[in-house]
């Protein structure tokens, strides 16, 4: 029997970037409605039970209270502390109840929540979130059909998902953490404030995608050379200070000169990119690489604070030792278009 997960952030694009940008907000009314968008969805093909994560605005108990809605509906019995260590707890416990399948409601950081809690169960990610990476844009009924497909078998899971990709990070020679699409180091010594948003602030950046449509440290990544979800490798670089070198009186070019810069050089180039929802300056870049899998790289010791996936998570200090290492371990992803092609091809629709 399939059974499917959900797990929807309330706290998703309310951070910070949105009063400092042009970063959306999803309400809570949209996003229960997208919810109970993916419930019929899943109810359309056949899926009878989905066990949800409780969350503090109640968005998965509004979506169910729908006459048309015939699935059954289960809180897990969990003490929810509304933050997120809810998320974790919640993904390991649906993979030990036999979830095959989980849907998200969130950004870069939830997925990255649910990918620690567990590593086996399939996702489908819809974008609910600030600078979204990992999620994507897609309309609930069919994120929820592709679901229940992946879930049930019906489509097998080789045909609609691919294996995501970590960032793994060690302090010390041990793993620490980890970041499903980018970790950022921060000049600062202290986690305050979560939400990365001022990039004066960063230093150096690891990626495991950088692809030309999507939007923050990414971005910057995809000037330099585009890596897909399923491209090997990943893509690190470090930011110039332009704040230092226009104090030096050297101010940085505008539009950046052709030319200048290339892979294996350690000249500046500057690339200009949407690093926030309607903020695309110049940022100056000092030096890059492409990473490969299962490469590691040892991070200059230092003060500063370690970002995963837009957030601040933690501080090291001159006496750590800072690693960051692609792999190839991820949550595998599904693809909503894949799972819906494959089941069409089959027949599965027709009635």
């Amino acid at each position: 029997m399939a059974l499917v997960g959900i797990v929807a952030n309330p706290a998703a694009s309310k951070d910070i970037r949105r009063l400092v940008a042009q970063g959306r907000v999803v309400p809570d009314w949209e996003k229960v409605n997208i919810v109970r968008r993916a419930l019929l969805g899943l109810q359309s093909v056949g899926v009878d039970r989905v066990l949800a994560m409780p969350d503090s605005s109640h968005l998965v108990q509004r979506a169910a209270d729908d006459p048309h809605l015939s699935v059954e509906v289960e809180l897990l019995r969990m003490t929810a502390l509304f933050n997120e260590g809810d998320t974790v707890r919640a993904a390991a416990a649906m993979a030990d109840e036999g979830v095959n399948c989980v849907i998200t409601l969130g950004g870069d950081g939830t997925n990255r929540a649910v990918a620690k809690g567990s590593r086996d169960m399939a996702m489908v990610a819809i974008s609910t979130g600030t600078n979204n990476v990992f999620p994507v844009m897609v309309e609930g009924t069919t994120a929820g059909m592709a679901a229940g497909l992946v879930a049930s078998g019906t489509v097998p899971m080789e045909d609609a998902t691919v294996r995501s990709k970590t960032l793994a990070v060690m302090v010390d020679g041990e793993d620490r953490d980890i970041a499903l699409v980018d970790v950022a180091l921060s000049k600062e010594r202290f986690v305050a404030t979560r939400a990365i948003w001022d990039m004066n602030t960063i230093y150096e950046v690891f990626l495991t995608r950088a692809e030309p449509s999507s939007i923050g440290l990414s971005s910057i990544g995809a000037r330099l050379e585009a890596v897909s979800l399923t491209d090997g490798g990943g893509l690190h670089y470090r930011i110039a200070d332009l704040r230092q070198e226009e104090e030096e009186g050297r101010p940085h070019p505008n539009p950046p000169p052709e030319g200048e810069g290339t892979k294996d050089s350690e000249a500046e180039i500057y690339v200009r990119a949407p690093i926030a929802p309607g903020s695309v300056p110049v940022v100056g870049i000092e030096s890059w690489q492409r990473l490969a899998d299962g490469q590691r790289v040892t991070v200059e010791q230092r003060h500063s604070t370690v970002a995963l996936d837009g957030e601040r998570s933690f501080s090291v200090n001159p006496d750590n030792l800072l690693e960051i290492e692609v792999r190839r371990d991820g949550p595998p992803v599904v693809s909503v278009d894949a799972a819906l092609r494959h089941a069409a091809a089959a027949g599965v629709f027709r009635v």
